[in-house]
């Protein structure tokens, strides 16, 4: 801890203090001894979120679309979703006037409608009314995921279409067709145009919303078995309408973390999903995710401190639903040894806290 508060820079310092100390009965003089308004201020102290809002248009949007993400620890080209949840996990706070601005387009994609024009770069070739209502519907999970995030659970205009999206994925989780959802189009096995598989989004979305989950706790289990099956081997790949979709990357088709080479190849994506099992409920009943858990927190020093193994690899890109729990310090990702270490120690030490492991003070 205080290695970290020393050392972790102003994100890391005021997601430390705001998400662990509060829990944690020893830490509670820590907290307490750091005035209110220092905390408040603290996470604004960020390089890396300054530079970002500094792309911001005078609309609240960020110029790149809704979901493009740039290669690595680049900032420039970052859609407005990711954008904003980057924020949020720098610690911002959502009601600044800016977050504020940008909630407005959240919640217009929210609505079940077919305007082609707010869909920025998901905006389809031709006016395809199945194209139009797939993007849609993508935006619609991933602005869900955004707003759940930034606190907004009790709003109705979220939770009407929160329900909207799971009656969707659990109609499908319920069918026969979840158990084979794959057909064969000339020599590819594409999913078929009617299964609704949940989204990364949609996973991000119910990690901040546990009272809807209380309310839906039939779709949990369904949702837990889909996630604990085998990734399939074939590409994500669907059929909408009657165009092939090559790229479907916002769908989780099964067991994300299933192996030590999916963790070491994707640092950022797995502690992502890590982060997300736990606050769903589901890490401490995958015996394989908490055992990938257990080997990562293996891999700390003496201190506590978690230092890169050589097997570990920095990736080169990451996926959007993941981009914005990339490495909370102000340096570029070449600063690896260091700056990963600080990061990732946080976010074990975060993900052990919502797993509901205790927290050791030495």
């Amino acid at each position: 801890m205080a290695w970290l508060l020393t050392e972790g820079g102003p994100a890391v310092q005021a997601r430390l203090l705001r998400d662990i100390a509060p829990a944690v009965p020893a830490l509670r003089d820590v907290l307490e001894a750091v005035q209110p308004a220092g905390l408040a201020t603290l996470p604004y102290g960020s390089r890396a979120g300054w530079h970002l809002l500094g792309q911001q248009g005078v609309d609240g949007q960020w110029p790149a679309g809704w979901l493009t993400v740039p290669p690595g620890s680049e900032r420039v080209g970052v859609g407005t979703i990711p954008a904003y949840r980057r924020l949020l996990e720098l610690g911002w706070d959502p009601e600044i006037p800016s977050l504020q601005v940008a909630r407005r387009g959240l919640f217009r994609l929210l609505a079940e409608d077919l305007d082609w024009s707010v869909m920025g770069e998901l905006t389809p070739q031709f006016d395809d009314e199945d194209q139009i209502r797939h993007g849609r519907r993508i935006l619609r999970e991933a602005a869900a995921a955004a707003l759940a995030q930034s606190g907004h659970e009790d709003d109705p205009r979220l939770r009407g279409a929160a329900r909207r999206l799971v009656q969707r994925v659990n109609t499908f989780l319920k069918s026969p067709l979840a158990a084979k959802p794959w057909v064969r189009l000339g020599n590819q096995h594409v999913l078929d145009a009617d299964a609704a598989p949940p989204s990364f989004h949609l996973l991000v979305m119910l990690a901040y919303m546990p009272t809807f989950r209380s309310e839906h706790a039939e779709f949990m289990e369904r949702l837990y078995e889909w996630l604990s099956q085998p990734w399939p081997r074939q590409a994500a790949v669907q059929l909408v309408g009657e165009v092939v979709v090559q790229e479907q990357p916002q769908l989780a088709l099964g067991d994300y973390l299933a192996t030590r080479t999916t963790l070491d190849g994707d640092i950022v994506s797995a502690l992502a999903w890590l982060e997300i099992m736990a606050r769903l409920g589901f890490l401490n009943r995958h015996e394989g995710w908490t055992r990938l858990l257990d080997r990562m927190l293996g891999d700390r020093d003496r201190r506590g401190v978690w230092t890169p193994p050589r097997s570990v690899e920095f990736p080169a890109q990451v996926p959007v639903w993941s981009w914005p729990v990339a490495p909370l310090f102000d340096a570029g990702w070449e600063a690896a040894d260091r700056g990963w270490s600080l990061d990732v120690t946080f976010r074990l030490l975060l993900i052990a806290q919502l797993a509901g492991r205790e927290l050791l003070l030495g």
